[in-house]
Order: structure tokens, then C-alpha cells, then sequence
């Protein structure tokens, strides 16, 4: 996909989009704020990298992390969710996930999940990568940017 497609998308439909991202270390942010006129749609990104941080910063709930951790499809989506409160957008891509090196929460490396709320649906897609810890950042970064296009242009 062509950024400039996601852009123009957002731009046609005057909407904005932010994140709020784990795994991924604001990777998503950059790779949308590269595009020339991303402000025009990309209102900001939040680093969640610590668990606490999704607790306190984004509003995840301690509840949903105790019961089904932070690489889960649970977390995505509040990390979603909340991060359109936070960020006062009307879409909000999240990445939650363990690019490794090393299994996290009994869950394998490559687990990855990538949360798209739009102010009425939360929409989450599952991966399971294989790859370096770089790969799996890069890769979750090329498969929401399609993620992304496919849930705007229905």
C-alpha cells in the first residue's frame, strides 16, 4: 500500500487517526509522520512500552492485563479504545505483541496484535511472525498500514 493512499483516504473522509504503541517503540509514528502532510490526519502517537504505562498513561485496565496479560487481544483493544479518548482521534491503531527475544507471558515471539478502534468498533488482528526482533517491529508495521486502508475504505 502507498501511503499516500492511507493519507488521501483520511484527508477524503476528515478524519484523523492516532496510536498507541508497544512492541513497536513509536515505529508506526514515524513511518506516518515520513509522509509528507501526515499532519493533516496524524494527531500523535503515545509509547506504551512498560505495562504501567498502559495502565496509568492510556487507561488500560489492571483487570484485562491480569487476566489476559499484555500480548493479547483483550489489551489491543482497550489500548485502542482508550488511546481515541486520549488522543482525541476518530481512529486509533494499537500494537501489542512479544518480538523477542525471549517467550513473554507463556506466549510465543512473533505473537503480535494490532487493534483498529474506529469510535464505534474495535477491530483485532492476530499475527504470528516469524523473524528478528526488527522483522517482527517492521513487519506489524507494513501489515497495519494495510490494516488500516482496507477497515477506512469499506
Amino acid at each position: 500500500m502507498e501511503q499516500s493512499n492511507l493519507k488521501q483516504l483520511f484527508d477524503d473522509k476528515k478524519l484523523t487517526l492516532g496510536s498507541v504503541e508497544s512492541f513497536t517503540g513509536g515505529l508506526f509514528a514515524s513511518e506516518i509522520t515520513s509522509m509528507c502532510g501526515a499532519s493533516s490526519f496524524f494527531k500523535g502517537s503515545v509509547v506504551t512500552y512498560a505495562t504501567e504505562e498502559k495502565i496509568n498513561v492510556v487507561g488500560v485496565s489492571k483487570e484485562i492485563v491480569e487476566k489476559y496479560g499484555v500480548v493479547s487481544k483483550e489489551c489491543a483493544e482497550e489500548m485502542a479504545t482508550k488511546g481515541v479518548k486520549v488522543l482525541n482521534v476518530d481512529y486509533c491503531i494499537s500494537f501489542t505483541g512479544n518480538a523477542g527475544p525471549s517467550a513473554m507471558e507463556g506466549k510465543p515471539v512473533g505473537l503480535i496484535y494490532i487493534g483498529v478502534f474506529d469510535g464505534k468498533n474495535c477491530h483485532v488482528l492476530e499475527k504470528k511472525l516469524v523473524g528478528t526482533r526488527n522483522f517482527v517491529r517492521k513487519e506489524a508495521i507494513l501489515i497495519a498500514l494495510d490494516y488500516l486502508e482496507t477497515l477506512i475504505s469499506k
